[in-house]
């Protein structure tokens, strides 16, 4: 039962990040991506600092900065400038690709083995993805494009050197520090480069609390608790949840549509994403004693 309880609550974490696009569409100023990620990123890493009550060391606080930055600063300013942009199910699966790129970016900096059927899988994506932007009345918006694989390419990067840098402390007590890292990266540049918010109205406010302590916070606490608690490799396969929830969230509540050729482009590449996991599984067995630290983080 301990254990269901385990995987649900991981699995609630996808789920709840796959609504940060229709959240963004529909709840949010327009217009204000990296506000928008600072608002998320920097009161729930100060939140879950309260929480571990510790800072990292003077030898961490480099790597800290730079990992802070890769999977949240550029990865989440990239995410809203998509989500802004495109609509959730082509934007969500165009970051399901991250996986890939975490197998291929680790046979480089981690000297991960790469199986064959992990390279098929790859490129088998490529050809869903391409699938899922050129169906017959499908526009291609480039800017939202290239910031959703900006943010997919960060993020796999982030994930890949996280393998890599592993400080003594708990999985909480590392996400804390990150997200508290991207989010004052974040903040010079929301004031430099953006105008300030308007008027929030409750609408708004909602969006950002619930962005902020459900899509941050919360569900990054169940994420890496079951990570903890079950290992990496069984709770991998949930990440996929998250385009799945913005594809059904899109057709549900805004009417979004996608044609049978851009159906098919999102099962060929959420399978081949399924695919590599497995293969990079297989190849390449979790290292004891670092646990807590080797899933992708999607949001």
């Amino acid at each position: 039962m301990s254990r269901m309880l385990d995987s649900l609550l991981a699995a609630s974490a996808p789920v709840i990040w796959g609504s940060t696009y229709i959240v963004t569409t529909q709840m949010l100023p327009d217009g204000y991506p990296l506000t928008d990620a600072l608002l998320r990123a920097l009161p729930a890493g100060v939140l879950l600092m309260l929480v571990t009550r510790k800072i990292p060391s003077p030898r961490w606080l480099l790597r800290v900065g730079i990992l802070g930055a890769l999977n949240f600063t550029i990865f989440w300013a990239a995410l809203f400038v998509a989500a802004y942009r495109l609509p959730g199910g082509v934007a969500a699966t165009l970051g399901a690709v991250q996986p890939l790129l975490v197998l291929l970016l680790s046979r480089y900096i981690l000297n991960t083995p790469l199986r064959m059927l992990g390279v098929v899988a790859a490129v088998c994506g490529i050809g869903g993805v391409g699938l899922l932007l050129l169906g017959p009345n499908a526009h291609i918006d480039f800017i939202g494009t290239g910031a959703a694989l900006v943010g997919a390419v960060s993020m796999a990067v982030g994930v890949v050197l996280t393998h890599k840098w592993h400080p003594p402390v708990s999985a909480l007590t590392f996400v804390a520090w990150q997200l508290t890292a991207g989010g004052l990266l974040l903040l010079p540049l929301a004031l430099i480069y953006e105008p300030p918010l308007p008027t929030l109205t409750l609408m708004n406010a909602l969006g950002f609390v619930w962005l902020g302590l459900i899509g941050a916070a919360l569900s990054y606490f169940f994420w890496f608790r079951g990570i903890e608690r079950l290992g990496p490799a069984a709770v991998t396969n949930f990440g996929f949840l998250s385009p799945l929830t913005a594809v059904l969230l899109g057709w549900v509540l805004l009417g979004e549509a996608l044609t049978e050729i851009q159906l098919l482009g999102v099962i060929i590449v959420l399978v081949c994403v399924w695919v590599g996991t497995r293969s990079n599984r297989v190849s390449a067995p979790d290292p004891v004693p670092r646990p807590a630290l080797q899933a992708s983080v999607k949001g």
